[in-house]
């Protein structure tokens, strides 16, 4: 894990440097963003069937219908049916949920990357880095305790604080028109146990980012802005044909 986490090191180190002409003091944080960037691009092929996925359960509605009428009055049933239905068109009712699962090992690693000390038994020069004078490697309390809100960190926190904000806005409205559209199950006619109470959580998601921001590495930070900035922006073009259906919620957005 330690020469691991060397050579990820290294990998940002030289990003940095690359973006230095550029960018100055604040290069690591660039290299930060374009590697997110960059996971981002790797997973959008999945993201791309996801959507596709989406589309295919539109089209299974009135097949869903039918069972539930079928079957309204035996909920077990129902859900084999269900379950049946969507094995045998090969479509997943959670499969949405994968891109956001496969971005959680970069996520992870940068935490680690910029919570410790040491990185192959040396120093992490990486530490040393700053955005706009925040250190990469602080957290929020960290910002309020070097000249406060107004401070020069916390600025860049409020800065951050103020584009999840934006980003979570424009997904809580779009997922509750989305969702609105969307004909209304039957009573026990949940495609997939659980999945009512995930709906009606999933609006309020992205808010929750807020948390993460907040208790996180800067530079975690960063990576969770960018991913869910990003986010916002995808589904917005990989849905924008489907009004009468919900985008599934993701943790990194």
């Amino acid at each position: 894990m330690s020469a691991f986490m060397s050579v990820f090191a290294s990998l940002v180190e030289r990003l940095a440097d690359l973006l230095q002409p550029l960018f100055h003091a604040s290069a690591a944080a660039a290299a930060i963003v374009l590697f997110t960037a960059l996971v981002r691009l790797l997973v959008h092929p999945l993201s791309r069937a996801s959507a596709r996925g989406q589309r295919a359960r539109a089209r299974l509605q009135p097949q869903v219908a039918a069972l539930r009428r079928k079957h309204g009055d035996n909920n077990e049933k129902l859900q084999r049916a269900l379950l049946e239905l969507h094995a045998q068109e090969k479509v997943s009712p959670l499969s949405g949920c994968l891109p956001s699962l496969l971005q959680m090992p970069a996520f992870f690693l940068l935490y680690h990357l910029f919570s410790s000390s040491t990185i192959g038994g040396g120093a992490n020069t990486l530490l040393g880095h700053r955005l706009f004078g925040a250190p990469l490697g602080d957290r929020w309390t960290d910002a309020l305790g070097d000249g406060g809100p107004l401070g020069a960190p916390g600025l860049v926190y409020l800065g951050l604080f103020a584009v999840v904000t934006l980003v979570a806005t424009f997904n809580y409205r779009r997922t509750r028109q989305m969702m609105s559209a969307a004909p209304a199950p039957a009573p026990g006619g949940e495609q997939v146990p659980g999945l009512a109470t995930i709906n009606k959580v999933m609006p309020l998601m992205s808010f929750f980012t807020l948390f993460t921001v907040a208790v996180v590495p800067l530079a975690a930070a960063l990576y969770v802005v960018t991913s869910t900035t990003w986010s916002a922006v995808e589904r917005a073009v990989l849905y924008r044909d489907m009004p009468g259906a919900a985008p599934a919620a993701t943790a990194l957005g």
